[in-house]
């Protein structure tokens, strides 16, 4: 279900079940469909910019994970966000054809499609 994490340059599409396009994954990093730094994956397992854990990176490009999965904590050390790839698509190809998802699994961008929009009000005030 998880990819491993590539440190190849070679851009991944995120889409949601329904194939909109979402983002692109460059090297772990994700940028949104302007090319703005929104997240990154580490193992497999996708975070938030602010280190939110959000899911899991499916083999067709969605980012996938449990109904009954617990809240992770926050990534200890997220990234220092990353210089803009220089040459970012301007378009996504067609999107693979996606498996039907079972009642236990939810596609995070179908259920909130605006996820790498917000800071997260999880994470704790900043003293």
């Amino acid at each position: 279900m998880s990819l491993p994490s590539s440190s190849s340059t070679r851009p991944t599409f995120i889409y949601d079940t329904r194939g909109d396009w979402h983002a692109t994954k460059v090297g772990d990093y994700l940028f949104n469909t302007r090319g703005e730094y929104v997240g990154f994956v580490e193992g497999g397992e996708v975070y938030k910019r602010d280190g939110e854990w959000i899911g899991r990176l499916s083999r067709d490009g969605r980012i996938l994970r449990k109904r009954s999965e617990r809240r992770r904590p926050f990534h200890t050390h997220p990234p220092a966000p990353p210089a803009r790839p220089e040459r970012l698509p301007a378009r996504a190809p067609l999107p693979p054809m996606m498996a039907e998802l079972d009642f236990s699994t939810v596609d995070v961008l179908d259920e909130d499609p605006d996820i790498f929009k917000r800071i997260s009000d999880l994470r704790p005030d900043m003293d």
